[in-house]
């Protein structure tokens, strides 16, 4: 049986939270009986915080509300006739698309890095998960490092190890924050303009960045997420299928809580002809697929170049003919087949014209053009570093799937623990961090990944339209963005420029920064928000 860690409240604060929680204890509840907004600034503050949500809303947010007339309200009762109006459409009739009418805010706390990456693969549903970036891993939590403690793993004889050499690698992620803060407040020494929050934010941050690899994959995170009854439905039925014990027992804990808010969608989830039988389905198929693969491909077998860290591997040569054709498209009344051979017709500088008008004069990188661009696509195979994959892996509207995590690849090391003098330190945790991973993994395979930390490589893929591509490339390759991602997103950028040959497609991804890695990610952006507060 996983145990979590439970909060103590006192009895006013009780109270309060029964009216909007739907339990005070476990680490699933969902959020009933506040506005849409209020749900939506607590999910937003919940990724930068370390508090639980329940204590953040008690300390920032329930002084801003009228609760007054909640007072008789007890989120653990449930809608007896909206559940019985829904079991006549939904579970009787089986239109599947009244499940796409209730929403639910989850929240998901004490999650492994694992298990955040399942809880995130599906594309129908919003996201925030905290981030490593504005969180202190060193501090504990009910007195004990935050990471996922595996009941199969603690019952055998590896159980000790597994406790020993965790907390070895947050005590080696303690003492290396403030090696690293230390040495970049001497590489950039604070600005006279900068009061002494932004800059300590600024200087924590990089620092944060700089060690974050150190982390195992069981540093446990909290999600909060945003979902229909039908997103719901298919995400449990894959985490009931998944080989991950914690996926599994998880999926039991979401199931109980969204039960209480939105019954009638989930009837099927745990029916033995229905769910039951599609979770035993996805199951098989799996086990299917690895069993052929490992006969295809057994250990030590060539893994392929290691050297580039993203390669295009399939693209369109005429992508660019089909996106003028498709630009052209709603604005003809002309077969699409008519519409390509005149743009075959056409010079480059014709082509480039059009290309032109369509993405006009872009402002930001939120002014993005239209649906054209979907009718390219790209796939990129892509070797980095969890913590890296963990960020990507959260743009929903594109197809990823990614290999199990090991440490075959290697792990990268930031440049910046060299010149700190913390290369032996950082090593050694490498080496720690895998010698676990190789003693579990004859024995708990699934679980083995847990030993590893971020810095160790995965490989992926991305494939995805020309928008989406604009998009993400633009957004990660801000200069606030975390190193380890800048680098892919601008490869993805040069590539499909220089090796698909659609220059124009990369041109109009105007926002991409191609610039080295910055002095302080997070400065401008500390500025910004200090400016914000005292406007306020």
């Amino acid at each position: 049986m996983t145990v979590y860690i439970s909060e103590d409240f006192t009895p006013t604060e009780a109270d309060v939270l029964r009216r909007y929680f739907t339990n005070l204890d476990g680490p699933v509840f969902a959020l009933v009986n506040l506005p849409e907004v209020v749900k939506g600034a607590l999910f937003a503050r919940y990724s930068r915080s370390s508090k639980s949500l329940r204590r953040l809303f008690l300390d920032e947010f329930v002084g801003e509300l009228d609760i007054s007339g909640d007072a008789s309200i007890d989120a653990t009762v449930g809608l007896r006739r909206a559940e019985e109006l829904y079991d006549r459409v939904f579970f009787e009739y089986g239109d599947d698309s009244v499940a796409q009418l209730g929403g639910v805010h989850l929240a998901c706390e004490q999650a492994s890095n694992l298990l955040t990456k399942v809880l995130e693969w599906g594309r129908l549903m919003a996201y925030l998960e905290q981030s490593t970036r504005y969180i202190a891993y060193d501090t504990r939590l009910g007195g004990r490092y935050r990471y996922y403690r595996d009941p199969e793993v603690l019952g055998s004889s590896l159980g000790l190890r597994y406790i020993g050499d965790m907390d070895r690698l947050f005590d080696s992620y303690a003492e290396l924050v403030p090696l690293m803060s230390d040495f970049y407040r001497d590489c950039f020494p604070k600005d006279p303009g900068d009061s002494d929050f932004v800059y300590r934010q600024a200087v924590r941050a990089k620092a944060f960045d700089a060690v974050r690899g150190v982390l195992p994959a069981a540093s446990i995170s909290n999600v909060g997420i945003y979902g229909t009854g039908q997103g719901y439905e298919a995400l449990l039925l894959r985490m009931r299928s998944h080989p991950l014990p914690e996926a599994r027992a998880y999926a039991d804990l979401m199931l109980s809580e969204l039960r209480k808010v939105i019954p009638s969608f989930l009837k099927r989830v745990d029916l033995d002809d229905r769910g039951v039988a599609w979770s035993t389905y996805l199951a098989s198929t799996r086990s299917a697929v690895a069993e052929i693969a490992d006969d295809l491909f057994p250990a030590g077998s060539e893994v392929g170049a290691e050297d580039a860290a993203v390669e295009l591997v399939d693209w369109d040569p005429e992508g660019e003919v089909k996106l003028v054709a498709n630009i052209l498209y709603s604005h003809t009344h002309v077969a699409e087949a008519v519409l390509e051979a005149r743009v075959r017709l056409m010079t480059t500088d014709e082509r480039l014209a059009i290309i032109h008008a369509y993405v006009g004069d872009r402002a930001n990188r939120r002014h993005k053009p239209g649906r054209a661009f979907e009718r390219l696509t790209y796939r990129f195979d892509i070797l980095a570093d969890y913590g890296a994959f963990r960020d990507l892996q959260r743009h929903r509207m594109l197809s990823l799937e990614w290999q199990t995590l090991s440490p075959r690849h290697g792990y990268t090391r930031p440049e910046a623990v060299d010149l700190a003098g913390c290369t032996e330190r950082f090593d050694e945790v490498m080496e720690r961090s895998a010698g676990l991973h190789d003693a579990l993994a004859e024995r708990f395979p699934a679980q083995a990944p847990y030993a590893l930390s971020l810095a160790y490589k995965v490989r992926f893929y991305l494939h995805l339209n020309a928008r989406e591509a604009m998009h993400l490339i633009e957004l990660r390759t801000t200069p606030q963005g975390h190193p380890a991602y800048r680098i892919v997103g601008q490869d993805m950028h040069r590539l499909i420029a220089e090796k698909a040959g659609h220059h124009a497609v990369a041109a109009a991804m105007s926002f991409v920064d191609h610039s080295p890695e910055p002095t302080l990610e997070r400065l401008d952006a500390e500025r910004r928000a200090e400016a914000r507060r005292q406007s306020r």
